[in-house]
């Protein structure tokens, strides 16, 4: 094979189609040719339909209209039956209500609309959900309906990346592995932060490409923004595939080294600025006037980004965390799973994202070996670096991390995954007249078939007729692929479409099962029941798709510390632990249902009246332990309630002298008992203390089966209702 600076002529395979790769000129991109309105294209329509249709005049005809099925498939996957899921995880969605009525709650991210405490995160995730709230009103379509467009745009640009430099093929191939990855499914159907941290890389990916192939400062400097914005939306976690961008331009873009350090020290400014000015703004706004810096336990948005959700989830150094990370059994393993680089393809993981890892790692490797004797500009390289830097990067800080670690933040690696087995066996199939590269091609497909079996296996009595028919494929279309070039064209095609459909059943099944089915809470994960899971808690377990504990039916709810939640009891008697059954977590699924560290609250129609009455006269309704217990009679009632403690009860905000001021003032008007855990790994034991101020001050009442305290009205008898 020959490759120029311009990259390798690729023959996508089912089709005649050989796309043409032209020069490029170096410095400001050249704007491509247009038909002049006077004289239309023969090729192209010229009505707008007819355009959206056949796109490009140099496309083959097959191209736009398999683009255009591809990203509606995805649409159908993504948008189908949203509403089952609620509101899917309530600690979100409660964010979102607050921002969408307060502007301030928009700008801090606050879980409450009166500015108690923000969510632990970034805001930036938020903000699309919060405007649709704005304009749709807050309900389960107007939080999760982003989140899916976010995923068919996220296809869409990997689209776009890949095919720049691959062919339309590479680039269909690839949004298809990412489109039906079971996590992505899951995640882009789903409220987390993970979706628009997706769709934020995947497009810096794509001006990454944009910029390297002509040394373009402008699109270096969108790439910059890029990863800004993506870091204000899940922090650290946005910088994993920042050295895979740097080095493919700094590599592989067609101008002076000089230019190009100054390039990318311009975009590393453009990042800067672009992540920079809402951490500055809220470390310089009086911490008296905005809400306190969930997660953190000094107050601070640096201490949040940097150790809690930064390099603690590496260490497990974690203040406040519900229980230590680091090392155990010798460094192997932490409390949130056995570490190590086999951990992606563990029960746990495995079936979320690691179907075609091994394959993606072969094209990769596949692709540096191709290009090794090409410039310094060749683009099978770039893309190898590219892909490949994002895919190790990635995965095995996920794999060795100590500190939180959960199955979804796999969905990361999905674009990385589906890039390079798009291109790498595109790539392969182009040379398929090579006995090395049919050898090649044909152990990958055999081997993933293999694998895929492996994964379908730890989910026996799911579709067990499955890993059979997929082996089946796999074998059958390997061992065609290695005579390929003896075969007629007909059965060629054949041959590649059987192929295909090994590599990608088992996923899309995955995935069909996923869209098909409810999650709710913290940590929702994708597919079916799998053998040997322990969940994505510390101490093992594992939940269900209904349920906090990651998506799995049948398993008993991790252990905190031993087997006991830390918290206790709560004023008034009520456990707040719970526990999980068949994948719901007890307690929470009925009304009166207390929440928890991973699932919210669930009032009865009872409970909520009574919060809402006289709520015109108060700040907060109500005040829990806990931002998920908190975010239940939140999303109930419509009313700011505050999360006391933050997330896991842990943080130091209140304090019991600062709420026994705001209880004075007349502020707060009921006390809500359980929920949290709170004191974990360092963190703050504020709300135990405040805990035992109100079960020492107050009366409780029973409404709904919920211990409650009016605030407002201290006595000495026990009322019931």
């Amino acid at each position: 094979m020959t490759t120029t600076s311009t990259g390798p002529q690729f023959v996508p395979p089912l089709t005649d189609f050989h796309p043409v790769v032209l020069p490029e000129p170096e410095g400001v991109d050249a704007a491509p040719p247009e038909a002049s309105p006077a004289e239309p294209s023969p090729v192209m329509p010229t009505s707008r339909v007819g355009r959206l249709w056949r796109g490009r005049a140099e496309d083959a005809a097959w191209v736009r209209p398999s683009l255009l099925a591809l990203l509606a498939a995805t649409g159908v996957l993504y948008l189908g039956g949203l509403g089952a899921s609620g509101w899917a995880n309530a600690f979100y969605s409660a964010a979102v209500q607050a921002g969408s009525v307060s502007w301030k709650a928009f700008l801090f991210g606050s879980s409450d609309a009166a500015s108690f405490i923000t969510v632990d995160k970034p805001p930036a995730s938020l903000w699309p959900m919060e405007i649709a709230a704005r304009i749709f009103g807050v309900n389960s379509w107007s939080i999760l309906v982003p989140q899916a467009l976010m995923g068919v745009a996220s296809v869409g640009l990997l689209y776009l990346a890949v095919r720049r430099w691959a062919g339309a093929s590479a680039g269909l191939f690839a949004g298809a592995v990412l489109a039906l990855t079971p996590v992505a499914t899951l995640m882009f159907r789903f409220n987390n932060p993970d979706a628009l941290l997706v769709l934020l890389l995947t497009a810096a990916a794509y001006t990454t490409v944009r910029a390297t192939e002509k040394a373009s400062t402008r699109w270096l400097v969108v790439t910059g923004v890029l990863v800004g914005l993506a870091f204000l939306t899940k922090s650290l976690q946005a910088f994993l595939p920042l050295p895979a961008f740097a080095l493919v331009y700094l590599v592989a873009a067609p101008t002076a080294f000089r230019r190009r350090i100054l390039d990318l020290l311009a975009a590393g400014l453009a990042m800067v600025v672009s992540a920079g000015w809402w951490i500055a703004l809220v470390e310089l706004w009086p911490a008296s006037s905005r809400p306190y810096i969930g997660g953190s336990q000094t107050n601070s948005v640096l201490e949040l980004i940097m150790g809690y959700n930064g390099l603690g989830r590496i260490t497990g150094d974690e203040t406040g965390s519900v229980t230590a990370g680091g090392g155990v059994g010798g460094g192997t393993g932490s409390a949130w799973g056995a570490t190590g680089w086999d951990r992606l393809f563990s029960a746990d993981y495995g079936g979320q994202v690691a179907w075609l890892i091994p394959a993606a790692l072969a094209a990769g490797l596949a692709l540096l070996w191709i290009s090794r004797r090409g410039p310094r500009t060749d683009r099978t390289r770039a893309n190898a670096m590219l892909w490949l830097g994002w895919l190790l990067l990635t995965g095995l800080t996920i794999s060795f991390a100590q500190g939180i670690i959960h199955s979804y933040y796999t969905v990361a690696l999905a674009p990385a995954v589906g890039a390079l087995v798009g291109i790498g066996a595109v790539q392969l199939w182009s040379m398929r007249e090579h006995a090395a590269a049919r050898t090649a091609l044909g152990l990958g497909v055999a081997g993933s078939s293999v694998w895929a079996a492996v994964l379908l296996s730890r989910s026996a009595e799911w579709m067990p007729w499955l890993r059979y028919a997929v082996l089946a494929l796999g074998i059958t279309s390997a061992l065609a692929i290695l005579v390929a070039d003896r075969l007629s064209r007909r059965v060629t095609i054949a041959v590649a479409a059987v192929a295909l459909s090994s590599a990608m059943l088992a996923p899309a099944a995955y995935s069909l099962q996923t869209a098909s089915t409810s999650h709710t809470g913290s940590l929702p994960s994708a597919g079916p029941t799998v053998t040997g899971a322990r969940g994505f808690g510390p101490g093992g377990g594992g939940g269900g798709p209904q349920g906090g504990f990651g998506g799995r039916t049948g398993q008993a709810p991790p252990s905190f510390g031993g087997g006991t939640a830390p918290g206790g009891t709560a004023p008034g008697g009520t456990t707040t632990g719970g526990s999980t059954t068949g994948g719901t977590t007890a307690g929470a699924t009925t009304g009166g249902g207390i929440g928890g560290l991973l699932d919210a609250s669930t009032p009865g129609a009872a409970l909520t009246a009574l919060l809402e009455k006289d709520s015109s006269s108060y700040t907060w309704v109500a005040a829990a332990v806990g931002a998920q217990t908190a975010a239940g009679y939140q999303l109930a009632t419509g009313l700011p309630v505050a999360s006391l403690g933050g997330f896991n009860g842990s943080d130091p905000w209140p304090t019991l002298d600062a709420f026994k001021v705001l209880v004075a003032d007349g502020r707060i008007h009921y006390f809500i008992g359980g929920g949290g855990f709170g004191g974990g790994n360092g963190g703050s034991s504020a709300t135990s203390e405040i805990s035992s101020w109100v079960s020492s001050n107050f009366t409780p009442q029973t409404v709904d089966g919920v211990t409650v305290y009016d605030l407002t009205a201290p006595t000495s008898s026990t009322s019931t209702s």
